[in-house]
């Protein structure tokens, strides 16, 4: 593998270049009109036009990507996430045309994109499940029946979702009938599949993940977990690796859960399983990411292992060079997700130049981004800016760090999630660990942001008078022209 595509923008392209490079692998960036002067396109070694801004007229083309690779005699495609990252066809078509899909085969990217068919596909392991009903519905009275058999509140979730679309909490049967119906409509209209299902809704959940990694030799392993819960709008903002809240016994029940869960779909190279967990320690699969995660960098820091360098060693064919007794948890690991949106109007992208744009440093501290200032946020991709990682010996001292390079890191011309971050790192739900996915619900409003900003405004005011009063009190030296003193200055 001499040469790898990356079918994908922003930071994470760059990041599977850095990883590329160090290899001796050289790279090739795809890229639309709108990322023509973007930093993936000018750090790959080839880059090609795709198409206009939208992705649906650039990224997103599957013959243009292909033809890219084929043009410019790229072995491999890595697909990154989003975009392409998780469609089967696509993965079909690399391999119809003799280029390496950096990714799992068709058949696990298949199984595990349908919520359904994942369900059934690991029935037969006993890994623990939310009560619902395993088979696409659209008759409300038949969801009413086995709403009454499972309990409210329930959750209806669409089959082929992701990101919180077709996904509404159903409190008692006469709201039934309506967010039935909208779940439907946007599933329909976010992935062109109306399949629903209902389940259980777990009422204090924490979204815990596990990182797998199989080759194809039939060696499977688990790199532990990330704790996924403080989200908004059913998608992830702050996530840590290791979580607070597992013990030994639990994060090796897990583990073991994940990998069957790999097992049962013939799963290469690396992905994620994903659980709910309740108040009571009980843990239920949810569904596979067959793909590289955002926040695989935290797993990365604990572990030691560069995830992107072990994809590209198993699309080459090659075992794995550990075992699951090679792996331990060393120190806590902290990534906050940095968002062109603006926390105090519900998370609303907030697109623009990037007027000011100055990037933490130090030990310990690390920033996967895809900007730099001048360049514009464009309006037609997610609004993610970068990712900022920080690493500590514990989680106290990954906080810590956490909340210094937030302040080091200066954006303007934009509003981002960095406040938000701060307001999480410092809340007593967080910093002890007793947090669910209702974190967002339960303590953050932008009443709440803005005055916790006053306050620390006001502290600040009043530190920097302390400063000057104590500064005024000071002993002052009398000048005087005849003094040892004044004249060896002369």
């Amino acid at each position: 593998m001499k040469k790898i595509l990356i079918a994908n923008r922003g930071e994470i392209a760059l990041r599977v270049m850095r990883s590329a490079k160090k290899m001796g692998i050289k790279t090739v960036a795809v890229y639309s009109e709108a990322d023509r002067n973007a930093r993936h396109t000018r750090f790959a070694d080839e880059a090609v036009l795709l198409g206009p801004a939208p992705s649906s007229e650039s990224y997103l083309k599957m013959e243009k990507v292909i033809q890219a690779a084929k043009d410019t005699g790229a072995d491999a495609i890595h697909p990154g996430y989003g975009f392409l990252s998780e469609n089967s066809a696509f993965a079909k078509m690399a391999e119809e045309n003799d280029i390496t899909f950096i990714g799992p085969g068709t058949h696990a990217i298949e199984v595990m994109g349908s919520k359904l068919a994942a369900k059934e596909a690991v029935k037969s392991y006993n890994i623990p499940m939310v009560p619902g009903i395993e088979e696409a519905i659209t008759d409300v009275e038949l969801a009413k029946k086995i709403a009454g058999e499972i309990g409210f509140p329930i959750l209806i979730k669409a089959s082929a979702g992701g990101g919180g679309k077709g996904m509404r909490v159903v409190e008692n049967k006469e709201e039934l009938p309506e967010q039935m119906e909208r779940a439907i409509s946007e599933a329909i209209s976010a992935f062109g599949d109306g399949s629903v299902f209902i389940e259980k809704y777990v009422t204090s959940p924490r979204h815990i993940e596990i990182q797998v990694l199989a080759d194809t030799h039939g060696n499977v392993v688990h790199l532990f977990e990330r704790e996924c819960s403080v989200q908004r709008r059913h998608q992830k903002v702050v996530e840590e690796a290791p979580s607070v809240v597992l013990n030994p016994e639990l994060r090796e029940a897990m583990g073991d859960a994940a990998i069957k869960v790999a097992k049962a779909c013939d799963y290469v190279g690396a992905g994620t399983v994903e659980f709910l967990l309740d108040e009571n320690m009980n843990f239920y699969f949810l569904e596979m990411n067959t793909r590289l995660q955002v926040e695989h960098p935290v797993s990365e820091l604990i572990t030691g292992i560069d995830l992107v360098e072990q994809q590209i060693k198993v699309a080459r064919g090659e075992k794995l060079s550990f075992t699951q007794e090679d792996l331990s948890i060393t120190g806590h690991a902290l990534e906050l997700r940095i968002y062109a949106e603006d926390p105090l109007n519900n998370f609303l992208p907030n697109v623009g130049t990037l007027e000011t744009y100055i990037r933490p440093e130090g030990e310990g501290i690390r920033l996967d981004d895809g900007y730099e200032q001048g360049q514009d946020i464009p309006i037609y991709y997610d609004p993610m800016i970068a990712k900022l990682i920080t690493y500590g010996k514990t989680r106290e001292e990954a906080i810590g760090l956490m909340l210094t390079a937030i302040e080091d890191y200066q954006i303007e011309g934009v509003a981002t999630t960095l406040p938000f971050g701060k307001f999480v790192c410092k809340h007593e739900a967080f910093t002890s660990g007793k947090f669910d996915t209702h974190f967002v619900k339960n303590y953050f409003s932008p009443e709440q942001l803005l005055k916790d900003q006053k306050e620390e405004q006001e502290i600040a005011a009043a530190l920097a008078l302390q400063l000057f009063l104590n500064g005024k009190e000071q002993l002052k030296v009398v000048e005087n022209e005849d003094s040892n003193w004044k004249k060896s200055r002369i």
